[in-house]
């Protein structure tokens, strides 16, 4: 895992921990990232401090992370994609999951499909009949190219026979963007999704993953609508490469307690994020996994590396 036994660290952490998010505020990441520094005041000495680093379809803040002095005290929050896909098919700073410390997996989620409330379509047959009839015009706002979000909709295609068009944005302005129109529609987890929905400024058309939601019972799978596209997201913690294992160790007991505190556990189940915490062994393994499957999908979406 790349963690380093240690004596050094038994006073850690002497100074607040901060954790470098990759999209900007209220994105799922963000989210997380501020309930967790808030649950976990009880459980560490030292504060959580947030600081979004926005770019680079989340790779910035995880490469800007995982290059600080591997002393327990800089974090990265990574997704599914910036954390197995990315690295696959461009060069960064990281590569696989043994050229970092995992930490611990936070909560995992799937992906909603969604577009304004006054468009021409309601509900995910008639998005896509028109899409069909309009190859290459509908146009699909994505939190960056080959995030997990980009994925579901190159997947979608080759399933349903259509040609959406991604356009990139930083997450989550994406939703922002279909909203407003400039995007015809947007792909997001539901988090930055959920208070539109509310406010009738969006509708939502159909779920990447394997059930519906439970806030959403009436919005359909794409899988119950015969198109088996469910790769989902999650956000995680890693540390350099080269961080103390007892650092590692007083961070992931922290965690898996903060996860536990009732603000923490109400603010998952309102954004509809699922608690879905692995300690660092346990989210090492996991990530070796969809390095390798998310490789092979690379592979078979033809998404060409830079």
């Amino acid at each position: 895992m790349g963690a380093i036994p240690t004596v050094a660290y038994a006073q850690y952490p002497e100074k607040p921990v901060t954790i470098l998010v990759g999209y900007d505020v209220d994105s799922v990441g963000d989210q997380v990232a501020r309930g967790l520094a808030e649950a976990a005041r009880k459980h560490l000495p030292q504060p959580i401090l947030v600081v979004n680093r926005p770019g680079a379809s989340g790779t910035l803040a995880i490469s800007e992370a995982l290059a600080a002095k591997p002393d327990g005290y800089t974090l990265g929050m990574g997704t599914i994609g910036n954390l197995t896909v990315q690295p696959q098919r461009t060069k960064l700073s990281y590569g696989d999951p043994d050229s970092y410390v995992p930490v611990a997996k936070l909560v995992s989620y799937p992906n909603l499909l969604i577009t304004r409330t006054n468009a021409p379509w309601t509900r995910a047959y008639e998005f896509l009949t028109y899409a069909r009839a309009h190859p290459g015009q509908v146009t699909v706002g994505v939190p960056g190219l080959a995030t997990i979000a980009h994925l579901n909709i190159e997947q979608l295609n080759l399933a349903a026979g259509v040609k959406l068009k991604a356009a990139y944005y930083d997450g989550p302005k994406q939703v922002a963007a279909a909203i407003s129109g400039q995007a015809d529609a947007a792909n997001a987890g539901p988090a930055p999704i959920v208070p539109h929905l509310r406010s009738r400024e969006a509708v939502a058309l159909g779920v990447f993953g394997e059930r519906r939601l439970p806030l959403l019972p009436e919005v359909p799978t794409f899988k119950e609508l015969g198109f088996d596209v469910t790769l989902g997201s999650a956000q995680a913690l890693v540390a350099p490469q080269g961080t103390p294992a007892s650092a590692v160790k007083i961070l992931d007991q922290a965690i898996r307690k903060a996860l536990a505190e009732p603000a923490f556990v109400s603010l998952a189940e309102k954004t509809e994020n699922m608690i879905d915490y692995r300690g660092p062994e346990a989210f090492a393994a996991e990530l070796r996994q969809l390095f390798k499957a998310n490789g092979e999908l690379l592979r078979t979406l033809a998404i060409n590396k830079e």
